[in-house]
C-alpha cells in the first residue's frame, strides 16, 4: 500500500506533534509495502505474525526512502529510523489528527457483503454534486484506512470510506481512527466467521459503527434482520422493503428480465439483472437523497455506473458470455450471483464455476451445501467446483446436475477449454484466496 503526500510541510509538522520526532527530510509518500516504495517515502514497518517490516529496511533504503517508522532500530541502515512502540498505531494517530482538520461529512460503509460495490456506486452518484474523497482498492483495514485518511485535502467536500472487519473489535477501532459522521451497514452474514466465532459476535462488531454515531446519522437496512436489530442512538434513516421505512423500495423484474425499483413511488428502471446491484442502489438512493442529490440525477448516475473489476462484470469471449464475479464470495453474494446467471436471457447453457468460500470455520460445510441446493433449484446445466470446501457443493449435485470437482487448477482450466462452446453463459465465483480471475485469464487467454 502506498499514497502520495502532497502537503509535505503540513504532514511533517503534524507528524512531529503527534509522534514527537522530527522528520529530517521531506516526505513525498507513505508506504507499507517495500515493493511499492518510491524516492522520498516514509516506510511504515509493520510487525505481524508472518511478516516483520524491518526485514525490508535495506530494500526501501535502496529505493530512496527518506525515513522509516519502526518498532526497533536496525543497524547498518542509513535512513532515518523513528522508533515507536507500534508503527501501525502511530500512523493511525497521525491520520486521525489529519482527518480532524477537515469539517466535512465522512460516510463509513461496512457489511458482510457488497460494501465495496456500494461504496463505489455511492461515490459515483455523489460526484454529481460533490468533490468526493473515497477509499481506494482494499485500503479499509487498520493498515490501509490511515493511508486513505491521509489523502484528504481542502478540495474535498465529502468522504466515503470503507471499513473492513476480520475479527472482534475491528469496526470500533476503525471508527476511532476515522471519526465518521454517517454510517451504513449493507448486510450481516457469516462472512469471515472463523475470526468471530458466532453471528452474534459479527453483529456486535459491525454494529459498533451505529453505536459510534451517537451524534451522527445511521442508514439502516430494514430488509436485513441482523442490521435492523442493531440499536441506534443518533439520527436513524431507514430503507428497505417494509412499510415503515423512510425509503420504501419495491423491486420488480420487467418483461425484458431487467430489474427495476420504485422508491417512495419513484420508479427507477435499470439495465441490470443483478439483484445485488439493485439492493445497493436502494442504499445509495437513501444516502444520496439525504445529501440533497435530485432524483433525476440519481437515476442518471445509476444508469451510467460500470461495476469495477471482478464484481458481476459481463465479458464476452468468442460468443461465450462470462460473468466475472471473482472478487470475493460468501453465501449471500453467491446466491445473488446465481440468480443473476439464471436471469440472463441470451440462450445457451447456464454454467457455474465455483471456488471455495473461505474463512467460514464450522459453518463451511453448511454454507457450501446451500450453494449446491441453490444450483439444483435453478436447474443449472453444468457446475464445476474447485478447491477443498466446495467438494460438499459437488456432492449435493451428484445425480441431478452435470457436475465435476477439481482440486487441480490446471485440470479445471483444461476441462473448461474442452467443454465450453459458443452460447454458453458462465459464472465464475470464489473467495479472494481462490484467485478465480486467473482461471478466466487462462481459459480465455486475456
Amino acid at each position: 500500500m502506498r499514497i502520495a503526500v502532497n502537503k509535505s510541510r503540513k504532514f511533517s509538522s503534524l507528524f512531529k506533534r503527534i509522534v514527537g520526532s522530527k522528520l529530517n527530510l521531506e516526505i513525498t509518500g507513505i508506504c507499507t509495502d517495500s515493493r511499492e516504495c518510491k524516492n522520498g517515502d516514509l516506510f511504515i514497518s509493520i510487525l505481524g505474525s508472518k511478516l516483520n517490516g524491518n526485514n525490508f529496511l535495506k530494500e526501501v533504503e535502496r529505493k530512496g526512502a527518506h525515513a522509516a517508522l519502526v518498532p526497533n532500530k536496525e543497524n547498518n541502515v542509513d535512513i532515518q529510523q523513528i522508533i515507536v512502540e507500534d508503527p501501525k498505531d502511530s500512523i493511525a494517530q497521525v491520520a486521525n489528527e489529519w482527518r480532524n482538520q477537515f469539517d466535512i461529512s465522512i460516510i463509513a460503509i461496512t457489511g458482510s457483503n457488497g460494501k465495496t460495490s456500494t461504496k463505489d456506486l455511492l461515490v459515483h452518484v455523489l460526484s454529481k454534486k460533490f468533490n468526493v474523497h473515497a477509499t481506494k482498492g482494499n485500503f479499509n483495514t487498520s493498515i490501509g484506512l490511515p493511508l486513505t485518511l491521509l489523502e484528504l485535502n481542502e478540495l474535498h467536500d465529502i468522504s466515503v470510506i470503507e471499513l473492513g472487519a476480520n475479527q472482534k473489535g475491528d469496526i470500533k477501532n476503525l471508527c476511532e481512527i476515522s471519526n465518521p459522521t454517517h454510517g451504513l451497514i449493507t448486510n450481516i452474514s457469516p462472512a469471515h466467521y472463523e475470526g468471530f466465532g458466532s453471528i452474534g459476535a459479527i453483529i456486535k462488531t459491525k454494529g459498533a459503527l451505529f453505536e459510534y454515531l451517537k451524534n451522527g446519522t445511521s442508514f439502516v437496512n430494514m430488509a436485513d434482520d441482523n442490521v435492523a436489530s442493531i440499536k441506534t442512538s443518533g439520527v436513524k434513516i431507514s430503507y428497505g422493503t417494509t412499510p415503515d421505512c423512510d425509503f420504501l423500495a419495491d423491486i420488480r423484474r420487467e418483461k425484458n428480465r431487467n430489474l427495476s425499483i420504485a422508491i417512495n413511488n419513484k420508479k427507477i428502471l435499470s439495465a441490470s439483472k443483478n439483484l445485488s446491484f439493485i439492493k445497493n442502489s436502494i442504499a445509495v438512493f437513501s444516502v444520496a437523497k439525504t445529501f440533497g442529490i435530485k432524483t433525476k440525477e440519481i437515476k442518471s448516475q445509476l444508469k451510467s455506473f460500470s461495476p469495477p473489476s471482478g464484481r458481476c462484470q459481463i465479458k464476452n469471449f468468442d460468443k461465450i458470455t462470462v460473468i466475472d464475479d471473482t472478487y470475493n464470495a460468501n453465501l449471500v453474494s453467491c446466491m445473488a450471483a446465481l440468480e443473476y446467471l439464471k436471469a440472463l436471457n441470451v440462450g445457451g447453457r447456464k454454467i457455474f464455476v465455483f471456488g471455495d468460500m473461505l474463512e467460514l470455520g464450522e459453518l463451511s460445510k453448511k454454507e457450501h451445501f446451500k450453494v449446491g441446493e441453490k444450483c439444483k433449484d435453478l436447474n443449472l446445466d453444468l457446475v464445476y467446483t474447485f478447491g477443498i470446501e466446495s467438494k460438499v457443493t459437488n456432492s449435493v449435485l451428484i445425480g441431478s446436475i452435470q457436475n465435476s470437482h477439481f482440486v487441480s487448477r490446471s485440470n479445471l482450466i483444461s476441462k473448461l477449454k474442452q467443454t465450453l462452446i459458443p452460447g454458453d453463459q458462465v459464472l465464475f465465483k470464489g473467495s479472494r484466496g481462490m484467485a478465480m480471475e486467473n482461471i478466466i485469464s487462462e481459459v480465455f487467454k486475456t
